[in-house]
């Protein structure tokens, strides 16, 4: 164990000159960070990104990533030996390890987590910050917003588990013109008798396909004995896993989903 602390801070003694010039070596210990530090940095001031880009791969296409990226395996030693002179994670990703690498005198710098759509905006300003990129390669194209409509989306995920008020995916239906079906705040644990008896107008499926039993809810067959079902709408799933400047591209896609359903309704009441 001492030899291992010696070696640690062998690898760690140049981090402290590094700090004042602009980052050349940035690893990454979260899946949103790995796709921010992708999508923005160029590749060889990327040191590694988190064992998350490996494990998830398949379930998360962002089409930046289709390439191989150094990652390191989540362990102290691993991102030692990359000798990283700017570390990046969001809030909630590896609380213990980024304290640990503080004390070995990494710079290890924390994103907030966006909760709505304008803190989206300040999320990517602030990656672009710590990786000494100018502000001005943060995406300016914002969809305008649309006023909630009358129809009712359930964003239905894995487990039974729907997005109700006060959640980023809620700003996003909102904004996008749906409604949110559902009227409690946070992540709401569904029921079918409910549904049954106050069907929402559209479900939208954000959650990996498969024949786990997570995926069983959504494969009811209550959800086709509805009259009328409720329109099933499909985005791609990634977009939903973290929020960031490809959010905008998902709340385009809403916003048409959503005028296409109401041109669709207007069509049928015009005699």
């Amino acid at each position: 164990m001492k030899a291992l602390i010696t070696l640690l801070f062998f690898l760690v003694a140049p981090v402290a000159f590094s700090q004042a010039l602009a980052p050349r070596r940035i690893l990454s210990l979260d899946l949103c960070t790995d796709w921010m530090l992708a999508l923005h940095v160029e590749r060889e001031r990327v040191a590694a990104l988190s064992p998350m880009q490996r494990i998830s791969q398949p379930f998360h296409p962002a089409p930046w990533m289709k390439d191989a990226w150094p990652s390191h395996d989540g362990s102290l030693e691993s991102i030692a030996l990359y000798k990283p002179d700017l570390v990046l994670t969001g809030q909630y990703a590896a609380i213990n390890l980024r304290e640990q690498l503080r004390r070995l005198g990494f710079r290890v710098e924390v994103l907030p987590l966006p909760g709505t759509l304008k803190e989206v905006q300040d999320y990517e300003r602030q990656f672009l910050a710590y990786a000494g990129l100018p502000p001005e390669r943060a995406v300016i194209d914002v969809p305008p917003v649309r006023t909630p409509g009358k129809r009712r989306l359930l964003l239905l995920g894995a487990n039974a588990i729907g997005t109700g008020r006060g959640t980023f995916e809620d700003d996003l239906m909102t904004r996008s013109g749906w409604s949110n079906y559902l009227t409690e705040t946070g992540l709401v644990r569904l029921d079918l008798e409910q549904i049954a008896r106050d069907p929402p107008d559209a479900v939208l499926w954000a959650a990996p396909s498969g024949a786990a039993l997570a995926n069983s809810f959504a494969g009811h067959s209550l959800w086709q004995a509805l009259n009328p079902p409720p329109l099933r709408l499909n985005t791609d799933y990634w977009r939903w896993q973290c929020p960031g400047p490809w959010s905008w591209e998902l709340m385009r896609e809403l916003g048409h989903l959503a005028r296409q359903l109401e041109e669709k309704e207007q069509g049928a009441n015009t005699p």
